[in-house]
């Protein structure tokens, strides 16, 4: 069975949707135009780099 764009983007989203924040556990919001995962509640994106987010609080950016 061949993986197509669309299931592979359906299974991309449903790991995003799964993930939470290493710092407050708490839900991930994704920005497509920065390719980050954002948590409002840490003040903290955690880069998606290759199709992998990033969840290591040193490598994620602060935000206001």
């Amino acid at each position: 069975m061949t993986e197509t764009p669309e299931s592979a983007r359906l299974t991309d989203r449903h790991m995003l949707e799964a993930l939470v924040c290493p710092v407050t556990n708490g839900r991930l919001s994704y920005d497509a135009a920065r390719q980050e995962l954002v948590s409002k509640a840490a003040h903290l994106a955690f880069p998606i780099r290759g199709g992998i987010p990033i969840m290591l609080v040193d490598e994620a950016r602060d935000i206001d």
